[in-house]
Order: C-alpha cells, then sequence, then structure tokens
C-alpha cells in the first residue's frame, strides 16, 4: 500500500515565486467522504485518477494511476462539486521540494505549501515564507476546497 506523508502551511508572501515557473493544474472529486477520496487531475499532457484514504495526521493512504487525457476530462465533466484550478511551484530546499499552491478562481487568494516526508516525526527547516501549519484542518484539503471554496469563508 503507498502512503502519503504530507504537512501543510499557509503561505505568508510569494515572493520566493517571482522567478520561478508553475504548472496549472486543474482537477476534481468524484468522490469526498472521510473515508477516500477519488480525484481527477489534468496537468498539461498528463492525467492521473488518485484515490487517498482517511487522513491520520499527516499520514493517508493514496493510490495513483496515469490516465488518458482525454478520459480525465470527461471525467471532470462527472464531478459533483467545483474544480479546483491551481498554479505549482516546486522550490527544492535542503533535502525537500516545497509545492507551493496558487489557487486561482472561488479559490483564489488562497497560497499553501506541502511538503511530503519519509516519516511523521522528519524534521523540516521551515522557510521564512511559512505561515501558520493546516495540516490538520480540513477546511484547507482540497477535496473540502472543491465544495467550499475560500473566497466564500467568512472567518
Amino acid at each position: 500500500m503507498a502512503t502519503e506523508i504530507e504537512r501543510k502551511f499557509l503561505v505568508r508572501h510569494t515572493d520566493m515565486l517571482a522567478n520561478v515557473t508553475g504548472t496549472e493544474l486543474s482537477q476534481g472529486y468524484l468522490s469526498h467522504t472521510p473515508e477516500a477520496t477519488v480525484r481527477v487531475r489534468i496537468q498539461a499532457d498528463q492525467a492521473w485518477l488518485t484515490v487517498k484514504g482517511r487522513n491520520e495526521g499527516a499520514r493517508r493512504a493514496e493510490f495513483e494511476y496515469p490516465i488518458p487525457v482525454e478520459d480525465a476530462r470527461a471525467l471532470l465533466a462527472l464531478c459533483p462539486a467545483g474544480r479546483i484550478e491551481k498554479t505549482r511551484y516546486r522550490l527544492p530546499l535542503g533535502s525537500h521540494v516545497w509545492e507551493v499552491d496558487v489557487f486561482h478562481g472561488d479559490n483564489d487568494g488562497l497560497v499553501v505549501a506541502e511538503v511530503e516526508l519519509d516519516h511523521e516525526e522528519e524534521a523540516i527547516q521551515p522557510p521564512d515564507w511559512l505561515g501558520e501549519e493546516v495540516t490538520d484542518d480540513p477546511r484547507y484539503y482540497n477535496s473540502a476546497l472543491s465544495q467550499h471554496p475560500y473566497r466564500h469563508w467568512t472567518d
């Protein structure tokens, strides 16, 4: 079984992205329950179907399979909630690669950074642009953002 161990943070500023090329991502959720989410993602001329299990802290089961882009477009049309549109930037820092997602559309204004770890206790050196950790806040899960976009939050 594949396991993802990931921590997620808000981003204070995006100055570090000034000379970095990002990648546009479009994704939707065919299913989003606490037990499992089923995601379809398109990135340029590639696409994937991903199944993720229940979050247990920073850990969860993850299974990802490449699929034809045309199939992904058809599956996105079947997604019951809104799509997630974002630009992803990959920033290698020390022994980790930080993925910074700048959201668009209904989630415009939200910027988060994620780092994948080999184990939950692995130490990270937080860059100065990191803000509050939101790993355990389900509002920041992409599947939740597809249903309850950031732009509509009241708090």
